[in-house]
């Protein structure tokens, strides 16, 4: 059985290269779309979701390749390029009739949420990342054994037959191992939502793996570019982390900075899944941005 969002209307939404999105809306108002991490789907965001949706059209989709959306084949580096989630995901918010909205994502979906402000600046209004770098600098700061911590990165950068065999062999134990590993308040993902990201992770082993591996090559090369010219995040940016820096030796505000001039950044104690470990720290922190 599939969890969804209570009191959301579902949708499937065609996407400019017909890629369907399984898409979850509730409330009026400005719209606020929110994207789902790895190893999991939309309803990470249930907390968070049902809080917004009181005063905001509240948009959380599952990513291509993820959950209940469409997982199209890897025909060529461009199928999972964060460059083509991020443009799914704006097709799906003018298709429900906004122009404009704020983004929020969480790891993976962290990553399309950058990747849709540099590339959408005129439509995404305000950002909000959840415990990620940007796909360039995140490669720059894995060094040595500390790199050890990403191990899965590597795995999946390999080419097309390599990783998904050997993850689907041991799909289970390679999804939970992230979910039981990364968390600090394990009741904050009950029983039935761990066996959802389990179940939906194994049912999409190729796909999340050709996310993974456009990561390591055509997402690199698109910050390379941005990087190059100079562009950078033109909204108002909020970026929370767990406090990688100091544990990898690096320093994550400044990082940031160099993307997003109007910057708020922070650390939280809370693990890696944040709107379902710190629901209202999540809730308090986008409610500010919205503000600014």
């Amino acid at each position: 059985m599939t969890l969804s969002l209570p009191g959301f209307d579902y949708h499937r939404i065609p996407t400019a290269d017909g890629v369907e999105l399984n898409v979850a809306v509730a409330g009026s108002g400005p719209a606020v779309v929110l994207l789902h991490g790895f190893p999991q789907t939309h309803v990470m965001w249930r907390h968070v979701a049902a809080d917004l949706a009181m005063d905001h059209t509240v948009i959380c989709p599952d990513l291509r390749g993820y959950g209940a959306s469409d997982k199209p084949a890897e025909v060529d580096e461009d199928t999972y390029s964060k460059r083509t989630m991020a443009a799914d995901v704006v097709e799906v918010a003018r298709v429900l009739g906004h122009a404009t909205f704020t983004l929020a994502g969480h790891d993976r979906g962290a990553l399309v949420a950058i990747r849709a402000g540099l590339d959408h600046p005129g439509v995404v209004t305000h950002l909000l990342t959840l415990d990620v770098l940007p796909t360039l600098d995140m490669w720059d700061i894995l060094h040595g054994v500390d790199a050890k911590v990403a191990w899965h990165l590597y795995l999946m950068a390999q080419p097309v037959g390599v990783a998904e065999p050997m993850i689907s062999a041991v799909a289970d134990t390679f999804f939970a191992s992230f979910i039981d590993d990364w968390v600090s308040t394990p009741d904050a993902i009950p029983a039935e939502y761990r066996a959802e990201y389990l179940r939906a992770s194994r049912e999409a082993v190729p796909s999340i793996v050709a996310d993974y591996r456009a990561s390591a090559g055509i997402d690199v090369l698109h910050d390379q570019a941005d990087r190059a010219s100079g562009h950078t995040l033109a909204m108002p940016v909020t970026a929370i982390q767990q406090d990688w820096g100091t544990a990898l030796g690096y320093d994550a505000a400044g990082l940031w900075q160099a993307w997003a001039p109007d910057l708020e950044h922070r650390t939280l104690s809370a693990g890696h899944f944040m709107p379902e470990e710190a629901p209202a720290e999540i809730i308090a922190a986008l409610r500010e941005l919205l503000a600014r």
